[in-house]
């Protein structure tokens, strides 16, 4: 009976997390959505596993300029995108290559914006490898959530036969 419950809990948590997953994603939609009606977007990322990672929203005008900087910093669902107030107006390419007007931002924000320069650049010179094209490894199963319901998959059977020898003694 503790191992139904226990399975029931576990499941609960794992359909909580994918709700609190979509709503996250459907923030990301609505935040890109409102960057890209003024123009181009750019988009930083600097994913961690166990640490806090983010990602940020550039848009950008017809020159180039800054227009917004939202920016997404967390480890949990609950992360939402909120606005950085620095560099309107001023050129993305002259930013990035400014070493001091970079280091107003925390180290995570750096790194997306470095992320987010690399690709700009490499648009701007025709230098778009094929990776940053290819999207055939992107799959919704590579979600964290469906990598984390793999695992307790996998430890059910063990869980199964402890609970049995447990019981049956």
């Amino acid at each position: 009976m503790n191992v139904l419950i226990l399975g029931i809990f576990v499941a609960a948590a794992f359909l909580l997390q994918a709700l609190m997953g979509f709503f996250q994603i459907r923030n990301f939609a609505h935040n890109y959505h409102e960057v890209r009606q003024s123009g181009r977007v750019l988009i930083g990322k600097n994913p961690r596993r166990f640490r806090q990672g983010s990602l940020m929203l550039i848009g950008l005008d017809q020159d180039d300029r800054i227009r917004e900087i939202r920016v997404m910093k967390g480890m949990t669902v609950f992360s939402r995108f909120r606005d950085v107030d620095r560099f309107d107006g001023e050129s993305v390419a002259e930013v990035g290559a400014d070493y001091t007007a970079l280091q107003k931002l925390s180290r995570t924000e750096r790194e997306c914006f470095l992320n987010a320069y690399r690709n700009y650049v490499n648009f701007k010179t025709n230098n778009l490898s094929f990776e940053d094209f290819d999207t055939s490894r992107v799959s919704m199963f590579a979600l964290p959530i469906f990598s984390e319901i793999g695992a307790k998959m996998k430890a059910i059977p063990a869980l199964l036969t402890n609970a049995f020898k447990k019981n049956t003694i």
